[in-house]
């Protein structure tokens, strides 16, 4: 290159460009090399070279290759070559050091970007900037959209493998006051269409034109189920719309992270708000990545016992904190539990560490129960069975296995029920414990779900059995101790021994001991364990009907749902509720009583 020295390297080419490398092997135009470009981590330190030494040496730099006319990506390779050896100057700071602006004024652009386009201003800061650049962190795939818009640069050149998420080009190679963000024009093509990038595709039509958002959409709309011609190709997000396939790269840990934030910050905001696929999405892949950690596997012991501290308080608020606020809460903490359970720990360290994932897997299952997703909470009891099985205690495997038996009770298959209770027993063996307890009362609750549903509960049996299941369980709660008699996630209470033996008795058609046991229960219950009260108050509307009191039943049933805060209304509730007008039209018919029900549950 006329004007400027060069040093002693191998020449690569790439379009438009010239430059040397002194430490990579030459490659073809579009590949990205297999050290620094692709790997922040992998790159040499800074050791030999003062910070101030680099900045002098880059803005050396930058002024030559100025006056020899290059642009900022050209100004980059030459930064990188000549800092890069002495100072570890990432790709992605080289960018920044091209184009001669600080940490700050990065950070005012992304989020002018933001404003541009209509959306909230994130909390982007110089601090992660910083962090990027040093390759202490990733970008997650929209900041790293928006920092491809301010350098004008695609995802490789900045030293990130991925396409950007919008499926498009931000490169230099655009004519000059085209826009860099989304829908940007190609040079002789419509505006969405960029030319294609090395290293990948030119994407197709942007639908909507909408740019991050519509990416954003999209992979809502995949994980919802509410676009079908989605799929997972290598390690990536990829959607087909109307028009050619949008590709968005896999969102990292802490991108997930900030959708359970949003969604808490929300939930504060109006404890009503609505989930979208986006939010169960990133539910799942925290759950994934804690199976992965479990797998593979430094701790302090004071932050397990803050975390074990916490856990048990989570299964305190259990029935009195709305279930949507407390999954946030929790997914956080577990989200914590997997980064460390990632890292290697000592055996001690790592046993807690896996019992501590074990509760928290489980306690999300519970939670998913009541929200109505059994799928999510299928998976998350399995990630705590992969946590206990860890820790070889039995009696915390016991306890998943039998809240896990939850999940196929109130979801349609009571035998599966059964055997899960029943293999719940036989790994919590004879020792008190909360599963021993637990275990006969559910396949009792099986049982009858069984015996309703072919009708033959007149005929006394399924009732005989149920008593001989529920009476030793009284028994067995006596002997547990008392710090598991008052907790009512990770132990078993006599509240909620009652309230299972009433919704047992209800079905068999017993409504007067159905009633007592609900009564009993109800009168132990705190004021704000807001949950089972109301599950309670719904059986007793039950219990009326079995008592041939349909429009009481019908009453009671919606004044117990009005009753209720929108936000503790959990779909484990409404589902009971819809269950009790579906019964009465069954044995009554489409009565008028049953339709107005009905229409006031659609618009409680």
């Amino acid at each position: 290159m006329p004007g400027l020295p060069e040093p002693l390297g191998r020449r690569e080419q790439r379009p438009g460009v010239t430059s040397v490398r002194a430490t990579s092997p030459a490659r073809p135009a579009g590949q990205v090399p297999a050290i620094g470009r692709v790997s922040q981590l992998a790159r040499p330190g800074r050791a030999g070279c003062d910070p101030r030494q680099e900045i002098f040496l880059a803005r050396q730099v930058r002024a030559r290759c100025l006056v020899a006319g290059l642009q900022p990506g050209q100004i980059a390779e030459k930064i990188h070559d000549e800092c890069g050896p002495a100072a570890g100057t990432s790709w992605i700071r080289a960018y920044r050091l091209a184009r001669g602006i600080s940490l700050a004024d990065v950070v005012a652009q992304v989020r002018a970007w933001y404003v541009s386009e209509g959306r909230t201003v994130p909390r982007f800061s110089e601090t992660l900037l910083s962090a990027y650049e040093s390759g202490q962190k990733r970008p997650g795939p929209e900041y790293l959209h928006y920092l491809c818009a301010v350098y004008r640069a695609d995802p490789p050149d900045l030293g990130y493998p991925d396409p950007c998420f919008c499926g498009r080009g931000h490169g230099d190679e655009r004519p000059a006051g085209a826009p860099a963000g989304p829908g940007a024009a190609a040079p002789g093509g419509p505006a969405g269409t960029p030319s294609a990038t090395p290293g990948y595709p030119a994407a197709g039509p942007d639908p909507g034109g909408q740019g991050p958002a519509a990416a954003v959409k999209l992979a809502s709309q995949l994980a919802s189920g509410h676009i079908t011609g989605g799929r997972i190709a290598g390690g990536q997000l990829v959607g087909v719309g109307p028009g050619e396939a949008i590709v968005l790269a896999d969102a990292g840990p802490e991108d997930d992270d900030d959708v359970i934030r949003r969604m808490l910050l929300r939930l504060i905001a109006d404890p009503t708000a609505a989930v979208d696929g986006q939010f169960f999405g990133a539910v799942d892949r925290i759950r994934r990545r804690m199976d992965d950690a479990l797998v593979r596997g430094t701790v302090s012991a004071i932050m397990l016992d803050q975390w074990e501290e916490a856990t048990v308080g989570y299964g305190r608020q259990y029935m009195t904190v709305p279930p949507l606020r407390l999954l946030c809460d929790v997914l956080l903490d577990f989200g914590d539990v997997r980064r460390m359970s990632e890292r290697r720990q000592s055996l001690e360290f790592s046993e807690r560490l896996c019992r501590l994932a074990g509760r928290l897997a489980g306690l999300l299952g519970m939670i998913m129960i009541n929200v109505g997703d059994q799928r999510l909470a299928r998976s998350f009891f399995r990630t705590a069975r992969t946590a206990a099985d860890e820790t070889g205690d039995r009696h915390l495997r016991a306890w998943v296995a039998v809240r896990e038996a939850l999940v196929p009770l109130y979801y349609g298959d009571p035998a599966e029920a059964s055997a899960l209770a029943r293999a719940g027993a036989g790994l919590a063996g004879r020792n008190p414990c909360v599963a021993g307890v637990m275990a006969p009362v559910l396949e009792a609750r099986a049982l009858a779900w069984t015996a309703a549903r072919h009708e033959d509960a007149s005929t006394g049996s399924a009732l005989r059995r149920v008593r001989t299941l529920l009476a030793p369980a009284h028994e067995a709660l006596s002997r547990l101790p008392a710090t598991e008699r008052g907790d009512t996630a990770f132990g078993y209470t006599q509240r909620q021994l009652l309230f299972h033996e009433g919704d047992t008795l209800v079905m068999l058609g017993d409504h007067e001991g159905a009633e007592k046991a609900f009564t009993w229960s109800l009168d132990l219950y705190a004021p704000d364990e807001i949950l089972d009260r109301s599950l309670i108050s719904l059986g007793l509307a039950r219990c009326r009907l079995e008592a041939d009191e349909p429009e009481e039943a019908l009453r009671l049933g919606l004044d117990t749902l009005l009753a209720v805060p929108r936000e503790h209304r959990s779909e484990i509730m409404m589902r009971s509720a819809r269950l009790l007008a579906d019964t009465v039209a069954v044995r009554h018919g489409e009565q008028r009583a049953v339709r107005e029900y009905r229409e006031a549950l659609l618009s409680a």
